[in-house]
């Protein structure tokens, strides 16, 4: 379309945009996915920045996993494709990474520990990103608390923002 070659078009990209140019690669099959999420060890996650669905952040496109990584796990391999149980969907978001990472009085509901609880449909929840149209949000979470306060109630932000910053061992002190 710009009548460059490939690798002239990729390097006048990165400059035009100033290094803000992302890709995405689809390197894994379907199949591949279902089986690494059985694996009991796997953890979920997302490398995915957060974005709200609304200028400036439309101005570019994101990969469907910023809107929707975790409903995509619980709607569709959890609930429609039965690839693991709800339990071990909910140990292995929660409290499997943060006992792996080390995080302290985190991932647990228990007593002394930090209140982020995340209350969903289970027949309800969905992502609803595309590649075409990567900006919009999930369905389907009901209320989510972020250190005991409510930050999601009935699907709509409250407009509290009480998370913070949390460290595992990895965290190398800057001097």
């Amino acid at each position: 379309m710009r009548g460059e070659s490939v690798p002239d078009t990729i390097m006048n990209l990165v400059l035009e945009d100033r290094s803000r140019v992302g890709t995405v690669y689809f390197m894994m099959s379907e199949d591949n996915i279902r089986k690494q999420l059985q694996l009991p060890w796997v953890t979920f996650g997302s490398d995915a920045a957060s974005m709200a669905p609304e200028p400036p952040f439309t101005r570019s496109s994101a990969h469907p996993r910023a809107y929707g990584n975790v409903a995509r796990l619980l709607g569709k391999y959890v609930r429609d494709e039965k690839v693991i149980p709800l339990e071990q969907a909910i140990h292995r978001l929660s409290g499997l990474p943060a006992t792996n990472l080390e995080l302290e009085g985190r991932g647990f509901l228990r007593e002394g520990m930090f209140a982020d609880v995340a209350i969903f449909d289970p027949a309800q929840v969905a992502d609803r990103a595309t590649f075409e149209q990567p900006h919009q949000y999930a369905v389907g979470m009901r209320h989510v608390l972020v250190n005991g306060v409510r930050v999601l109630e009935n699907g709509e932000h409250t407009g509290a923002k009480p998370g913070r910053a949390i460290w595992g061992p990895g965290k190398v002190n800057a001097q």
